[in-house]
């Protein structure tokens, strides 16, 4: 009898969640944690700080430079992690600068952080609760581990898990 619990490997490796938040910048905390919850639960706790980098970036400009709510999108899917930040502004984001030439200033850092760090980065219209809008994303190549990791190689260490990792 087949096992009623087990999901097909296409659906296993593939998972979406979404976070509605407020215009508050303290949302952006909440999206932080989230986001290090959501990736430690799936096993992909390596992408955790660049990840929280990018999805700071992305929902600060959403909760500070829109009027309206915003929404933090993460989904991982063939391998890539996405994140995304919808906004019910319409309006493209200002192309990122150099981040070498933007070290002094005030603003402007945001995009070009998440250019710097990620593998890829764009953005869409995108219409959600009724309103019109933009998602802001980016990408980040994220290779799944097996969980719990096995020592690689060595018979001597066969069987035996790598410190620092659970199941």
């Amino acid at each position: 009898m087949p096992e009623t619990d087990s999901i097909s490997d296409s659906t296993a490796d593939s998972w979406e969640y979404s976070l509605y938040i407020p215009q508050d910048p303290r949302a952006v905390t909440v999206c932080r944690r989230t986001l290090r919850l959501i990736l430690a639960l799936h096993h992909l706790t390596h992408l955790a700080d660049t990840a929280e980098l990018l999805a700071s970036e992305l929902v600060s400009n959403a909760v500070l430079h829109t009027k309206g709510p915003a929404c933090l999108r993460v989904r991982y899917r063939d391998g890539l992690l996405q994140i995304g930040a919808w906004d019910a502004d319409p309006e493209p984001p200002e192309p990122p600068g150099r981040l070498e030439e933007l070290a002094d200033a005030e603003s402007g850092r945001g995009f070009a952080l998440v250019r710097a760090c990620s593998d890829v980065w764009g953005w869409q219209p995108l219409s959600r609760l009724g309103r019109r809008g933009k998602l802001v994303w980016c990408e980040l190549g994220a290779p799944q581990f097996p969980a719990p990791l096995k020592a690689l190689a060595h018979p001597a260490f066969e069987g035996e898990e790598l410190p620092g990792r659970t199941g």
